[in-house]
């Protein structure tokens, strides 16, 4: 049994190492929410997943801010709960919100986690030691550029590319990438920027032996994916479309995709996240973890899910040097070996947030208890 005492909300500032562009634009400084959550002499940690401005999802900072202290704190400060997946029962009808449920959610199964003397993996039901990442590179300035930066990353051991692509930006960067690196395991994102009207543009990518190209369409637009996936060749690898089991059952009965990115901020936490990691498993759909630019508390619980058996392909959890020069871990996120990262086996989340990093950065902070 767990009952929650205090809840301290504090937005942080980072800057970035270098700027990051998709289809929705350019990130710099990456404004993030975490929370502690304190349960006797134990506190987990959470993060979450919004940014600044509602593109990539319609929740912001700001309205999570508002959605946590407004409703899921004062409903959460002072109850106990026998686990994690009571929260999940809890807020299940405040509608989306998701990133917000998420950022409390996370720090619950850290603080059952540790209640129970395990590693967040370890409790969750992984069972590897070591994951395979990939990485994202955003939108260069150049074409030549492109390719210097993804030779780089091709030789720092990455398991896999993902290139953002957008109209415009799309058929010359894979074709360049595919001539310089015949047997380069590449893939594409379009984070929603293309319409079914673009079907023979998105044809033509299938000459490339790409890995997957994920989103090509909207988010809400889960009919005309399975029209386009009967079009190509390429696996498609829906994102923003899946907000939790149901959206992923239906995709996949119509036969929108074959591969799903699962985020867990995206779902609602690690309770959706692991059902849909089992619904992946009995089916046999490819499964890998999307990253959102997170700190190194992000990183930890990317790393932790991805350590189940029904994550099959690298995800995006690049090590804190990325994009980082100074995380928000006492021990930041490194590979164990090029390609790989270790997974904690520490108690709970399994490394210590840098508390003096966090107050250097905080903007805010409110305590509630």
């Amino acid at each position: 049994m767990m009952r929650i005492d205090a809840i301290e909300v504090r937005r942080l500032s980072l800057e970035m190492v270098e700027p990051f562009t998709t289809s929705f634009g350019t990130e710099a400084t990456k404004n993030v929410i975490v929370v502690f959550v304190t349960s006797g002499d134990l506190v987990g940690v959470g993060e979450c997943g919004a940014s600044d401005a509602p593109f990539y999802s319609e929740e912001t900072n700001a309205s999570v801010c508002d959605i946590l202290e407004r409703f899921i704190i004062p409903a959460t400060i002072g109850r106990t709960f026998s686990d994690p997946w009571e929260f999940t029962e809890l807020f299940r009808g405040i509608r989306l919100n998701e990133m917000a449920k998420s950022t409390v959610e996370t720090a619950l199964w850290d603080l059952f986690a540790q209640e129970d003397g395990k590693s967040l993996a370890s409790y969750l039901g992984g069972t590897k030691t070591e994951i395979p990442v990939g990485i994202s590179v955003g939108i260069q300035s150049s074409l030549d550029v492109l390719v210097e930066r993804v030779a780089h990353y091709r030789n720092a051991g990455y398991r896999r590319i993902k290139i953002k692509i957008k109209p415009g930006y799309d058929l010359e960067p894979v074709r360049s990438l595919r001539e310089a690196f015949p047997d380069l395991d590449l893939m594409v994102d379009a984070n929603s920027a293309y319409r079914l009207d673009d079907v023979e543009t998105l044809m033509r990518l299938d000459r490339y032996d790409l890995m997957m190209i994920e989103q090509p369409l909207e988010a809400g637009d889960i009919l005309n994916h399975s029209e386009l996936a009967r079009e190509l060749s390429t696996p498609i690898c829906l994102d923003e479309s899946i907000r939790n089991l149901t959206n992923l059952q239906q995709a996949h009965r119509i036969g929108a995709c074959s591969i799903v990115n699962l985020k867990i901020a995206r779902v609602g936490g690690l309770a959706e996240a692991l059902r849909i990691e089992q619904y992946c498993r009995d089916w046999g759909i490819g499964l890998w973890c999307g990253g959102l630019l997170e700190t190194g508390i992000g990183r930890l619980y990317n790393i932790a899910l991805t350590a189940l058996e029904g994550f099959s392909l690298p995800g995006d959890t690049a090590p804190s040097a990325r994009y980082f020069d100074r995380d928000v871990l006492v021990n930041p996120v490194v590979f164990s070996r090029p390609g790989y990262l270790g997974v904690p086996q520490g108690v709970g989340l399994g490394v210590d947030v840098d508390r003096d990093r966090i107050e250097e950065i905080t903007v805010s902070a409110k305590v509630f208890r």
